[in-house]
């Protein structure tokens, strides 16, 4: 039987690549999308003509309703979850900090943060051995600017996922002896839409050269140590950070 896997924003980007590689491994995948359906329907269908399992909904995760109907419909449709990649995360127009307005600001932390929170909550609900469950894992997707700051362009985003970081080394320690792990990806300077949201698509063409490796990397890169650390082969690895970053 496949396992239950929900990736949050997980139409497009990393969040696309880890459903891919996770179908291939046996996992039965909901993705989740706030307003691309084309992308995650597109998505669902490669799955399934490879003879996967997928289902997508609609959900902001930054609103409780929605996450709540999210994890109710994966219950009904798919059965008992094994894990969950939150995924999901925006980043707004390049400026810098003196810039910002508080509605900005909300924005980015409600997705980035309280989504993510949110998630990880109805997960352990459902998944703590203490609540009945059969355990599983958490991965979350934290970025290189979480250690770096993001200066002049991101700061919000980058205090976002590192708040990510925090939530990740505290929930993995609360729920250590439950059955449930709990890690995290940082991912460097990817390849994938999301830097058209803060106005400069080709942005990891001009930032590459600040990477050791002196390339951008592919979502496919990240993908992989997200599933890896989703596997029984990191059955003893919890609160742990990878760093998809080329060595930055």
């Amino acid at each position: 039987m496949q396992k239950p896997l929900l990736i949050t924003g997980g139409g497009r980007g990393i969040g696309a690549a880890t459903a891919r590689l996770a179908a291939s491994r046996g996992y039965a995948i909901c993705i989740n999308y706030r307003e691309n359906v084309d992308a995650a329907s597109h998505l669902a269908g490669e799955i399934r003509a490879a003879g996967g399992e997928a289902l997508i909904v609609q959900a902001d995760v930054g609103v409780e309703r929605d996450v709540l109907r999210l994890f109710d419909t994966v219950d009904r449709e798919m059965g008992p979850l094994a894990g969950l990649v939150n995924n999901a995360g925006i980043l707004e127009t390049q400026m810098r900090v003196e810039a910002m307005d508080a509605p900005r600001l909300q924005r980015v932390f409600a997705t980035n943060v309280i989504g993510a929170f949110l998630c990880a909550r109805e997960a352990v609900k459902r998944m703590s051995t203490r609540h009945g469950g059969a355990g599983g894992a958490i991965v979350n997707v934290s970025s290189g600017a979480s250690r770096l700051g993001s200066p002049g362009e991101y700061v919000d985003y980058a205090a976002s996922k590192g708040a990510l970081d925090t939530m990740t080394i505290g929930l993995s320690r609360e729920v250590a002896e439950e059955g449930i792990r709990v890690n995290a990806v940082r991912a460097g300077f990817i390849y994938t839409d999301i830097h058209a949201s803060g106005g400069e698509p080709e942005r990891v063409e001009r930032v590459k050269v600040m990477v050791p490796m002196k390339r951008g990397g592919q979502a496919s890169e990240v993908a992989a140590a997200i599933v890896w650390l989703l596997s029984d082969e990191a059955s003893y690895t919890t609160g742990a950070f990878i760093d998809v970053t080329g060595g930055k």
